[in-house]
């Protein structure tokens, strides 16, 4: 006995039903090449316009250009770029293009410490070692600067580990232990 003698309209949705189970597959990976080609054409044009604005920050300041400097990073920083961050922090930390301001230099330095930036976590640490935008806290002063030195350029590594060790001097046992534990749980977040 067949379907069709059942019913002769079976025939028809059982051959739907089995055209459309070997249809998606091929409908998902269709799918999937056209959202990849998608992702693919929409990174040149961001990539490259985000990388440019950050070289003509940085290019401003070797120019001494600090209030163009700040125009480009500010925006930057806003969406998450770490080290638009970092140098943003450094404009509040100096006073250069922008109000002195170690509260916001702190918190610019935090937000690119916290995604790994190198160069954030030594100031970062630098702060808490003075107390400056931050209350004085040599264990963690310590721990950043500890990541710091961990992620540090080669050229850059040196003067950082004596920099980490003269903080270190001023600590007890303890403290270092407490300080290190904190560097070794640390785990960079992304913003976006």
């Amino acid at each position: 006995m067949k379907l069709t003698d059942i019913d002769p309209k079976l025939d028809d949705t059982v051959s739907d039903t089995v055209a459309r189970r070997r249809l998606r597959p091929r409908l998902r990976r269709l799918a999937a090449v056209i959202g990849l080609a998608i992702v693919i054409l929409a990174l040149p044009i961001v990539t490259p316009a985000s990388a440019q604005s950050l070289r003509q920050g940085i290019a401003a300041v070797n120019r001494q250009d600090y209030q163009r400097a700040s125009r480009i990073f500010i925006p930057l920083a806003e969406r998450g770029n770490a080290a638009a961050q970092a140098y943003l922090g450094f404009l509040f930390e100096t006073g250069r293009g922008v109000p002195q301001n170690y509260t916001e230099a702190a918190m610019w330095y935090r937000r690119a410490a916290e995604q790994g930036d190198s160069l954030a976590q030594y100031s970062l640490g630098l702060l808490y070692d003075r107390g400056q935008g931050v209350p004085r806290d040599i264990v963690e002063a310590s721990k950043w600067l500890n990541l710091s030195v961990a992620a540090a350029p080669p050229r850059t590594r040196d003067a950082r580990q004596r920099i980490r060790d003269a903080v270190t001097s001023k600590m007890s046992r303890g403290e270092i232990a407490e300080a290190r534990l904190r560097a070794l749980e640390w785990a960079p977040v992304r913003e976006h």
